[in-house]
């Protein structure tokens, strides 16, 4: 059970490699007129077909609109759940649909500083940020940085893009790690940084925020990934409203199994974001791997509630679904 979405029928205009795991696609929608403008942060959903199967992906829009086509930007994982294979199979002139824009990750225009920070793949929302602000921020003397983590040179999407909006405002990482609470001890009052990038930079970024006294307010993020403490592997749920004993397997999310066995949940950004698919936890034989960035830490030490979408667990556990017979 997701939002509810309208779809637009698109075609894959071209693509680019950029770096030799991430991949630029252009995609042109059918209406071109009828195209919405995007702001920073925004992102659509793609349907695409998983191991036979429909599924949705959420992509960032990369960079200002043109009013001709959308980009986004792929990273491949061999070990993720398909999408991003699915995506790379994709040629130029095949067909998919499209919903949005949306935006959940909104920037403010407003704030008298900002810290962009993006881990990997998340360089691409955060790109058209900085093409944005870039002008602005020179222009009314409004402090603006970038920092940009990877794991090598060869893994920097987009760097001379970024060179050209930010100058030496645009500080590359590659192989080392960013230290939040120095970067945060250097803002002035009021400013707001946004992160993107994989859950474990996300939550070093939180807890430095936190540390440094700073309203939670001026922290804007968003997760590409799901990346946990432990490497996928299958596990078992009993849901005992549904009389269901299942098997999750290593490749597939808890959120998927259930809707493939018939048990619907409410769910929306499938990034462990949004909160919407979370379940009680009845009984754990194991451990849970909380892969989200929707529960506060108190609540993942807990263990009373997990989100289906992103997280996994090591064992088995029991889960307690919204269904509740008609009286």
């Amino acid at each position: 059970m997701k939002a509810t979405s309208s779809w637009t029928d698109a075609v894959i205009d071209s693509f680019e490699d950029l770096t030799p795991t991430v991949r630029e696609f252009r995609i042109r929608p059918a209406d071109t007129a009828g195209m919405q403008r995007h702001e920073p942060g925004s992102h659509l959903q793609v349907q695409l077909l998983v191991d036979g199967k429909p599924q949705l992906r959420s992509y960032s829009l990369v960079g200002e609109p043109d009013g001709r086509m959308y980009r986004i930007s792929v990273k491949r994982l061999d070990d993720g759940r398909g999408g991003s294979r699915a995506m790379w199979q994709l040629a130029a002139g095949d067909r998919l649909q499209l919903s949005g824009p949306h935006n959940h990750f909104p920037l403010d225009f407003n704030a008298p500083a900002y810290l962009l920070v993006a881990g990997g793949i998340g360089i691409t929302p955060l790109l058209g940020m900085a093409q944005a602000l870039g002008a602005r921020c020179a222009q009314s003397g409004r402090p603006l940085r970038m920092l940009y983590g990877v794991r090598g040179e060869a893994e920097l999407a987009y760097a001379d893009a970024l060179r050209d909006f930010l100058g030496e405002r645009l500080q590359a990482l590659a192989g080392s790690r960013i230290d939040f609470a120095a970067e945060i001890a250097a803002l002035p009052a009021g400013a707001q940084m946004y992160v993107c990038g994989p859950v474990p930079m996300l939550d070093a970024a939180r807890h430095a925020w936190e540390a440094a006294g700073r309203p939670a307010a001026d922290l804007r993020y968003e997760t590409f990934g799901n990346s946990g403490r432990f490497a996928p592997q299958a596990f078992r749920v009993r849901i005992p409203r549904h009389a269901l004993d299942i098997m999750v397997p290593a490749g597939c999310s808890l959120l998927d199994a259930l809707e493939q066995a018939g048990v619907e949940a409410v769910s929306d950004c499938k990034r462990g974001e949004c909160g919407l698919c979370t379940l009680d936890v009845l009984a754990l034989d194991g451990e849970i791997d909380h892969r989200d960035v929707f529960l506060s830490e108190h609540e993942k030490q807990g263990n009373t509630r997990l989100c289906a979408c992103v997280s996994r667990v090591v064992g088995s556990v029991t889960l307690d679904s919204s269904y509740r017979p008609d009286p």
